[in-house]
């Protein structure tokens, strides 16, 4: 007999079989590794009891001149500010275009080449893709500018100044049909897409968000992106601009009169999924593309290896893709994007990477835009259920149940049987997680799964197998912690 002990490292490896995942875990639900440790996330409790009229696809948190704190939430077709007390206040502006809650696709027959699929399945046709509407919404001091996007809505810019019982207007004089908008660090406010050009960058004066036509005696100014794509998404990351099209990265510097702004292109094949698939750290942006996530951190694009793409990229729903968003965990460094998967609809799951450990995980989760911590306590995030939550907060997961899964485990080349008799445990406080054990004779024959155990010190088990898997759950609503279990294991025979 001897104590195996089972150092799994941090995070998921699910990019192939589960025996190929040998020594790694596979698959968990509402948990993460912080600090080397396996831990639940956080749980979420309803922030108000207000209703969205829809789903929110854009939200901004941020503070007012009078120190009071401020949440911009965008719908399909709405625009809301909710005030420290959780008060929510229309501020939707008049003639507003109705937007789209569902993104849509050409499926007729011969939308794509012939050869392409098999005769008579609906096939998409990305050429008229038509994305559901989501918002991008930017602070111009204690005021605030918006702009819906895609899915039948205007793109216009609009302007709301601060004032719950005001609603918020078109900006005078900025161009219309935009994918997008932002507040430069030089107190520019600049569209991309501007006007329905796919590949326009227009911005207006210096700190006069009402003047777009170009002068001599102004600082206005617009140029076209040397792009195959068009303009998906923008964002202000290390003093630069970062705009990103469906294929490639432009970045952009302020050099002052008489050009202001210039861009160069820093990377090739690395386009955005989805306008809201981008979130900035304090130094980064981390994206999701068609295939592969990236990164950029200032001079080049990189490629972001994971360990769990094959998983996410073959359980999307492409068709609902650009419901894709990113927001930034600050607290525990990591980047969690949110995306339909291919059974569903609308967005029930989630992949995270902490860009500290460069370690991935997944789960299910339906959130369809949020903030970070920094403005409020906790992370905000908006549901599917029209709701907003505040996250990491307690310990109650909306019924489910935080797990961790590992991969095969077996002893030397798993041509003998492992005999397994004890468990002895590691846990911040024992009986909070339970285990269960899966086992297999070879990698492709049946499973068979034991009961539950719950822990105790030492657990006594009896199973036999060539592999044995484990799952950790949880079994209370604690802030549990689980390190490395042993195994008290003796070889068996190769029978």
């Amino acid at each position: 007999m001897s104590l195996v002990t089972l150092k799994i490292p941090p995070g998921l490896y699910k990019n192939g079989t589960i025996y190929q995942a040998a020594g790694r875990w596979y698959d968990a639900n509402l948990v993460r590794w912080f600090e080397n440790t396996l831990r639940p996330i956080g749980g979420w409790i309803i922030m108000s009891a207000t209703q969205f009229s829809d789903i929110s696809r854009g939200m901004l948190g941020y503070y007012n001149n009078a120190n009071a704190r401020r949440i911009i939430v965008g719908t399909t077709s709405n625009l809301y500010v909710y005030d420290e007390g959780s008060n929510q206040s229309d501020i939707t502006p008049t003639g507003i275009a109705t937007g789209s809650t569902d993104a849509s696709a050409n499926t007729g027959y011969g939308s794509q080449f012939y050869g392409e699929s098999t005769y008579g399945t609906a096939r998409a046709d990305n050429e008229t893709y038509t994305p559901c509407t989501t918002w991008t919404i930017d602070n111009f001091g204690e005021n605030v500018v918006a702009c819906p996007a895609d899915g039948g809505a205007d793109g216009k810019i609009y302007y709301w100044e601060n004032v719950t019982s005001t609603i918020a207007a078109p900006l005078t004089n900025a161009p219309i049909s935009n994918q997008g908008v932002l507040v430069t660090d030089e107190r520019f406010v600049m569209a991309f897409g501007a006007g329905g050009n796919a590949r326009k960058v227009q911005w207006s004066d210096q700190e006069n968000p009402t003047v777009w036509a170009p002068v001599v005696a102004n600082a206005a100014g617009s140029f076209e992106l040397a792009s195959e794509g068009k303009i998906r998404a923008g964002v202000v990351v290390r003093g630069q601009i970062l705009i990103l099209t469906d294929a490639d990265a432009h970045a952009i510097d302020y050099v002052g009169a008489p050009y202001y702004y210039v861009n160069s292109k820093v990377g090739s094949n690395c386009g955005i999924v989805a306008s809201k698939a981008i979130c900035v750290t304090g130094t980064s942006a981390f994206w999701m593309g068609d295939k592969s996530f990236f990164r950029y951190d200032g001079g080049y694009t990189v490629p972001i290896t994971s360990d769990v793409s094959d998983y996410v990229f073959n359980n999307l729903n492409q068709v609902q893709r650009s419901k894709i968003w990113a927001v930034v965990n600050g607290q525990y460094n990591e980047i969690w994007w949110f995306y339909p998967s291919s059974g569903a609809t609308e967005v029930d799951s989630y992949v995270v990477f902490n860009f500290q450990d460069d370690t991935w995980t997944t789960g299910t989760m339906a959130r369809t835009s949020g903030i970070d911590s920094g403005v409020f306590q906790n992370p905000v995030w908006a549901s599917t259920d029209r709701y907003t939550y505040e996250q990491e907060t307690g310990f109650a997961w909306g019924g489910a149940t935080p797990y961790a899964e590992s991969g095969a485990i077996s002893i030397g080349n798993g041509e003998e049987l492992m005999n397994v008799k004890e468990l002895i445990p590691d846990e911040s406080n024992l009986g909070d997680t339970s285990v269960i054990f899966k086992t297999r004779m070879y990698p492709t024959a049946a499973e068979t799964t034991t009961s539950s155990y719950s822990m105790s010190n030492p657990t006594s088990v009896r199973l036999s197998a060539r592999q044995v898997r484990i799952k950790v759950s949880s079994n209370s609503a604690s802030d549990w912690r689980y390190g490395n279990m042993r195994l008290d294991v003796s070889p068996g025979s190769r029978r």
